[in-house]
């Protein structure tokens, strides 16, 4: 699955276009390299998000093209 299309699945990051533009601005990393949005996820992959002065470090669970809200949760463990 893309990159950009897990975060919004995920629910980690609201819209496509929106998760599109973090990657484009370098703003996120997989297994500590810079991604774009059609890098290609797996399970098990590191994904490291930039908000500013915040930082989101998540472990890949799980990949699965619809999921409900409540379920979205279950894609991915926060580390730290």
């Amino acid at each position: 699955m893309r990159l950009d299309k897990y975060l919004k699945v995920s629910r980690i990051i609201k819209r496509r276009t929106v998760a599109k533009e973090a990657c484009e601005k370098g703003r996120v990393f997989i297994n500590g390299k810079t991604a774009k949005p059609g890098t290609e996820v797996a399970i098990g992959d590191e994904i490291e998000i930039q908000f500013g002065d915040r930082s989101l470090r998540a472990e890949i669970t799980q990949i699965s093209e619809h999921v409900k809200k409540d379920e979205a949760k279950e894609m991915f463990r926060l580390i730290e």
